[in-house]
């Protein structure tokens, strides 16, 4: 496979090996490996065509790969194979300053598509909290969201046109540099489609004016229950934030660990909210504040200038991260709910993490009702993986009760499939393998991955079985 490959890109494209398999072996879902037999580095789409050429030719699987910031194993190589890293991509092509548009390659980091347009008063409005890490194809892959999605929406409403390699090698190019132009429907299947419809190497995104005022907000409640209670309030007076997220009591301790941070000491979850717009916000901000004290906030602190606004991000933008202080391992979910019934799901949550003996930690986009429970653990302590992921199950289930989702902004990968397979009435399913088909899919690209029950895939479920040392 390495001597094949090394004829189609030079050998200094090609990677093997045991470091190789370490490191491509998963992605941030990382209690399910599985590793590849290579990795390539194409610099360009030609380069993508020609090695999803010679997969289909040797009958070999390949994975896209952007970062590896994904959160339900969507570029780990479920059947090993080939995995197709566009970190070489990372090109801003053309930006398009009088139509407000950007065209980069699919490797290209999500913060500098908005640093590139920046100076003309212009962002790329898709902002992860892994934005300073991951790429636009795995962006536009998992039809990411982030904390400002309530406002400014998720990654599809900001994709004009896509250029991708399909499963058996063709280029295609879909939808429009014009806003919803003719070809739009097909660029729709795309955007979360989580590269099981092909490899998109090149897209062109919208550009959003930076809004002139923007005021934020860090608001301390009691407890996780009052703190969700106050957005649902907010949002029942008619006023929606840029962005609105909470935090509970366990990350603030692991901000406090990591970063040194300060809370009040009576504080159990916070919210960060903020308010932006052509005009002045401080009205706005206030409104919600004002439902903040009714909810029973116990303390607010008000960003006096943009370095005061950063350090109220810091909050939100490292949590995930000062999480490394409490266990070696940790699983993200990423269920919806309607935002009426965050309390009850939420003390749901908490019972599951005691249920099994492990620390529950929730960071979330309240606004939208996208929770993100993350179980943290040990994996070294024998049954715990199994233990997490069953609960992680069941929490899923509760949100498709309450007439949720199992997933806001991470995807299905192999993570969700079994869940999202009993999700689906017979008919859907047959709808979404159909949509498979039109594109040619043959099995090899991303295998294992959204759809239950895939030929071949059955007996996947490779789950690891101890942290790094």
């Amino acid at each position: 496979m390495v001597a094949g490959l090394s004829e189609v890109l030079s050998p200094s494209q090609v990677l093997a090996g045991s470091a190789t398999h370490r490191t491509y072996d998963c992605d941030a879902y990382t209690v399910d490996r599985s590793a590849p037999t290579c990795v390539v580095l194409p610099e360009s789409t030609e380069e993508v065509q020609a090695i999803v050429r010679w997969c289909n030719e040797s009958s070999v699987p390949f994975t896209p790969r952007g970062a590896g910031t994904g959160l339900s194993g969507g570029a780990m190589p479920a059947l090993g194979g080939v995995v197709v890293s566009t970190k070489k991509m990372s090109r801003i092509l053309e930006v398009d300053l009088p139509n407000r548009c950007l065209l980069a390659q699919a490797g290209a980091v999500n913060i500098r598509l908005s640093q590139a347009a920046a100076p003309a008063g212009l962002h790329f409005a898709p902002d992860p909290s892994s934005q300073t890490v991951s790429t636009l194809g795995g962006n536009i892959n998992e039809n990411s969201g982030g904390p400002h999605t309530l406002k400014y929406g998720v990654t599809a409403q900001h994709v004009l046109q896509a250029t991708m390699v399909g499963c058996s090698g063709e280029i295609v190019v879909l939808g429009s540099r014009v806003a919803n132009g003719p070809e739009s429907s097909l660029l729709s299947l795309i955007v979360g489609s989580e590269g099981t419809l092909g490899i998109v190497t090149e897209a062109w995104v919208r550009l959003t004016p930076l809004p002139k005022h923007v005021a934020t907000a860090l608001v301390a409640f009691p407890d996780s229950s009052s703190a969700t209670q106050a957005v649902v309030a907010i949002l029942e007076e008619g006023v929606v934030p840029a962005a609105l997220e909470m935090m509970d009591f366990n990350i603030m301790q692991a901000l406090r660990t990591a970063f040194g941070l300060e809370f009040p000491e009576e504080a159990g979850a916070l919210l960060l909210v903020e308010c932006d717009g052509e005009e002045p916000v401080n009205d706005e901000l206030d409104s919600v504040l004002a439902v903040c004290r009714a909810s029973g906030a116990i303390d607010v602190r008000v960003a006096q200038d943009e370095e005061e606004r950063a350090k109220l991000w810091t909050a939100r933008k490292k949590g995930i991260g000062a999480m490394g202080r409490l266990a070696p391992t940790i699983v993200t979910h990423d269920g919806v709910i309607p935002r009426t019934r965050l309390p009850e799901m939420l003390a749901y949550v908490y019972e599951k993490a005691s249920e099994i003996g492990v620390g529950v930690a929730n960071l979330f986009h309240a606004g939208d009702g996208n929770l993100h429970p993350c179980f943290y653990f040990d994996d070294r302590v024998p049954g715990t993986i199994e233990k997490v992921v069953a609960a992680g199950e069941e929490i899923l289930r509760k949100c498709l009760e309450l007439g949720g989702s199992v997933t806001g902004e991470h995807g299905i990968g192999v993570e969700k499939a079994g869940v999202w397979g009993h999700s689906l009435s017979p008919a859907d399913r047959d709808l979404q393998m159909a949509v498979r088909d039109v594109f040619g899919v043959s099995g090899l690209c991303n295998p294992c991955k959204v759809l239950p029950d895939q030929k071949g895939c059955v007996e996947h479920v490779k789950r690891w079985r101890g942290a790094a040392t």
